[in-house]
């Protein structure tokens, strides 16, 4: 068993690139012995290489035009009253903490052809770079829209990643009187989302340059609100993708935000185990260690509830 801190101090060496003989030497072994430190060390290194990429995402969609009969709450329409699908107009994205904000629109001779094929690639292009996608919504709304207008242009499926949708974890946690992004942004004193109207959808559909900037800027406010939510709630979330299988680091770190500033506090308890578990003095999360520390005889003869 090689230790962490000899996996750090090898991966220094190999950075200054030493040669085994001067690897042995420092570390006081055979040069057999550093040759295998080496092999492990380069392989865990290369299972934890990859670099941790969050997109925080929001698009905006055209409106459909159809045709209906009678009284307007009543009506139920079917496909083929559908006159023109609706489509993709803008799309905004940062990536988290980035100062940077990407967006793209479409352009009035785009909008007037009703294609978004352009912008739609830029997206796809990415969220298959993404490792986890954050969003309020945006897996019932904002993803399910983008793939369905991805397939559409013969885009194949991006990359897999895990989402964060800040909707769904509010109304799971929470019992507030409403759940829109911004209610929740006005009741934390975050940065409001822009007002907006009907027209301006009109006016962009009409291909107004005007309006199309507008949404543009409307778009990505909704991405900066979006990520202030999104770190409000964080310590929250107990499903949270796991931040410490990400990342070229050395020692345990918080799942919820790779915080190395954390104090154990007591344990978790299961039918089948106790665990350790501590608190994030950085983001508040509450997370346990992945190992039980009751012995293999003692769990064992652990009793244990049976279903019904």
């Amino acid at each position: 068993m090689i230790s962490r801190q000899k996996i750090k101090e090898i991966n220094e060496m190999l950075e200054d690139d030493l040669s085994v003989e001067q690897i042995a030497k420092n570390l006081e072994v055979a040069i057999e012995s550093a040759s295998r430190y080496i092999r492990l060390v380069k392989s865990t290194t290369k299972r934890v290489r990859k670099a941790l990429k969050i997109l925080v995402l929001d698009i905006e969609t055209a409106m459909m035009k159809i045709e209906t009969w009678g009284i307007l709450y009543k009506q139920r329409p079917q496909p083929h009253q559908i006159i023109e699908e609706w489509f993709c107009l803008a799309w905004a994205a940062k990536w988290l903490f980035d100062n940077n904000v990407m967006s793209d629109i479409l352009t009035p001779e785009e909008t007037s052809c009703r294609d978004d094929k352009r912008i739609m690639k830029n997206l796809w292009n990415l969220i298959d770079e993404a490792d986890i996608i954050i969003g309020h919504n945006v897996a019932n709304f904002d993803l399910r829209k983008s793939n369905a207008r991805f397939i559409k242009h013969g885009l194949f499926p991006p990359m897999s990643y895990q989402i964060i949708d800040t909707l769904k974890i509010a109304k799971k946690n929470f019992a507030f009187s409403a759940y829109t992004l911004d209610y929740l942004c006005n009741l934390f004193n975050l940065s409001r989302k822009l007002e907006t109207n009907y027209k301006l959808w009109k006016d962009c559909l009409s291909g107004d340059k005007t309006a199309l900037k507008n949404m543009n800027t409307y778009n990505i406010q909704d991405v900066l609100s979006t990520e202030e939510l999104y770190l409000v709630l964080r310590p929250w979330i107990k499903s949270h993708p796991n931040l410490g299988l990400y990342g070229d680091f050395i020692g345990n770190v918080c799942p919820n935000c790779r915080g190395t500033n954390f104090q154990m506090k007591g344990y978790y308890y299961t039918p089948a185990g106790r665990f350790e578990s501590g608190r994030c003095n950085d983001c508040g999360a509450i997370f346990r260690l992945g190992q039980s520390d009751l012995e293999k005889e003692e769990r064992k003869d652990l009793f244990r509830s049976v279903a019904r």
